[in-house]
């Protein structure tokens, strides 16, 4: 058997250096900050990572780029998570309109960390986009998102112990979102590793999980089945 992955465009996915544009978005490129995007769904995990943003250091700010709820009940849920953490603390930035390309990419580099706090996830195209900018990249280890991050060199994994019922909710959900916060915390503690992590996933996106190399493989396979 053999595993080909899924792939990126690493040309139109690179980092876009432009604190105006992060400015006119709302966030302030000289403060750290931890990037969310995806839909909102139970699987994408965003209310454990909205509990464990409670926990971060004040000076870190939240960026998440957030839509397309599945129920108006998760909707509901994150509304009152994102309104307690606006109250709590400053730099709580949602978007949740569908960014451009270069306006995700400058909000991506721009970023300390990204984070996928995701409990079902098969593969996690935007943790390749993420590392393709040069971010790092936090994210749970479930599902395929271990053979993407490579722990503790191009970001961290998050241990969880989830539910077999299909869910892939934690079995102890306080725990899953202290870990979180942990693990956010320690990357932004150390800007010049969160650095070179995020340079690392630069190099890993290319090596592994360019089209070009995607295609060698599919092509090496065919290539074997026919001889």
């Amino acid at each position: 058997m053999h595993t080909v992955y899924n792939g990126i465009d690493l040309a139109s996915w690179a980092p876009v250096h432009d604190d105006e544009l992060v400015r006119s978005l709302g966030v302030d490129p000289s403060r750290p900050s931890v990037v969310f995007v995806g839909r909102i769904t139970r699987q994408k995990g965003l209310p454990y990572l909205l509990r464990a943003a409670a926990l971060l250091p004040a000076d870190v700010q939240m960026v998440l780029c957030a839509g397309a709820p599945d129920t108006p009940q998760i909707m509901e849920e994150v509304t009152a998570l994102v309104r307690g953490l606006q109250e709590e603390r400053s730099g709580v930035v949602w978007i949740d309109r569908l960014l451009p390309r270069r306006e995700l990419s400058a909000v991506l580099t721009a970023g300390t960390v990204f984070v996928c706090p995701s409990v079902y996830e098969p593969l996690g195209i935007v943790n390749l986009e993420a590392m393709a900018c040069g971010a790092p990249v936090v994210g749970t280890a479930t599902g395929g998102i271990p053979e993407v991050v490579d722990d503790g060199v191009t970001g961290r994994l998050v241990p969880i112990d989830q539910a077999t019922d299909g869910t892939g909710t934690p079995t102890d959900p306080e725990r899953f979102v202290r870990d979180l916060a942990a693990a956010l915390t320690e990357v932004v503690a150390d800007p010049d590793a969160a650095r070179r992590m995020g340079e690392a996933g630069r190099v890993r996106a290319e090596r592994e999980f360019g089209w070009d190399r995607i295609a060698r493989q599919t092509e090496a396979i065919y290539a074997s089945i026919l001889r």
